[in-house]
């Protein structure tokens, strides 16, 4: 479940608004899907949190990845989404949907599954061990990371300055990155002017080079990050200290980024699960379901800033990760006037196929 996925709050939009049309102004041309994507928002987002905060300060949330991941209200270009989906600009400030080539109907809700924090490190560590377990092809030079995944996600579209809360449909998402992640393709109809995608290779039409991290990792960078869970967990701190609505929340939103729309290494993956379970604030909800339907447990975080609930959705036999969703827990007053109840679901997704494969475009039902 990011364009998310680290959030901005909802009292926080109307103050960004004079930011966003800057933010659009400066745009390459024909390159605003571009910056919409989740992935290019991850490796552009450290430049232009600082561009920020030379102009307003310190940046208050990040632009949180492709994953498509969390709340669905973000600024393109600018490290101030909120969540794992991103949507276009024109979304927050009226106007039509911009390159967006699915339907789009009611706010997707669901009833609020109980939490507890009781057994949060025995599920984490049941987790842990079927991810121990699990085989991981190496990603080799020239070869990509391919991911299939399903999802929606929920904004405030405002047409003439009246505003309502409408969903994308589901839809499929298809996504591929090299190993050292400057290569890449996105077919996506939510983001993409062409049902054929657009590429995702760097370096982009300013020069700026691929540079991973936590953030924006790469399949080659995550070979290079600490097994312990100890010292990932501290490092990731350290890499997102003063990014998000806390330091808590952005660590926990950091990992089920690297759950949605990465590949981490055999001895990485258990790793971070392990991670997990030391951040404060976990829960396990009892019951939630991914964005096809599919029935389980999930391990929680709340977002106290702006009421919404990060759920990583597990198998609950088999334990296997099946995909990730925002959740509002909390009735908050968005943009135009526009009231978010508790049970709307901002994002959410299903990963149904994770691969690795020889080419751009390559699925691994024609792989070699």
């Amino acid at each position: 479940m990011k364009a998310n996925q680290s959030r901005q709050s909802p009292a926080e939009w109307e103050e960004s608004a004079p930011l966003l049309s800057q933010a659009v102004r400066d745009l390459p041309t024909g390159r605003h899907e571009f910056h919409k994507e989740r992935l290019m928002a991850y490796i552009q987002q450290d430049i232009e949190r600082d561009e920020i905060a030379a102009a307003t300060g310190p940046a208050r949330s990040r632009t949180r990845g492709f994953r498509p991941l969390r709340p669905v209200f973000a600024l393109p270009a600018m490290a101030l989404a909120v969540g794992g989906a991103v949507v276009a600009g024109t979304m927050l400030n009226g106007g039509d949907e911009g390159a967006a080539g699915v339907a789009t109907g009611p706010a997707l809700t669901t009833r609020l599954g109980s939490t507890t924090t009781e057994g949060v490190p025995q599920l984490l560590d049941q987790i842990s061990l079927v991810a121990a377990d699990e085989a991981r092809q190496a990603v080799e030079p020239g070869q990509y990371v391919y991911i299939k995944s399903k999802s929606a996600d929920t904004f405030v579209k405002t047409v003439d300055g009246k505003g309502s809360l409408v969903s994308h449909v589901l839809h499929e998402r298809q996504l591929w990155k090299s190993a050292d992640g400057t290569k890449g393709w996105l077919i996506d109809p939510a983001v993409n002017d062409s049902p054929e995608g657009e590429t995702l290779s760097l370096p982009d039409e300013k020069g700026k080079p691929f540079e991973a991290s936590v953030n924006g990792p790469s399949y080659d960078f995550l070979t290079t990050l600490p097994t312990d869970p100890d010292q990932l967990l501290k490092l990731i701190y350290k890499e997102t200290k003063g990014k998000g609505n806390s330091p808590d929340q952005e660590a926990f939103g950091t990992i089920g980024d690297l759950l949605g729309e990465s590949y981490p290494p055999a001895d990485l993956y258990p790793a971070l699960f392990k991670a997990a379970a030391k951040i404060p604030g976990v829960v396990v909800v009892n019951e939630a379901q991914d964005a096809i339907g599919r029935s389980g447990v999930a391990v929680a975080r709340v977002d106290e800033t702006s009421g919404a609930r990060d759920e990583w959705i597990f198998d609950r036999k088999t334990h296997v990760f099946l995909g990730e969703r925002s959740v509002q827990v909390r009735e908050i007053s968005g943009d135009a006037g526009v009231v978010i109840k508790p049970g709307t679901i901002l994002y959410t997704s299903a990963v149904t196929d994770r691969a690795v494969v020889g080419g751009i475009k390559e699925t691994p039902a024609h792989s070699g």
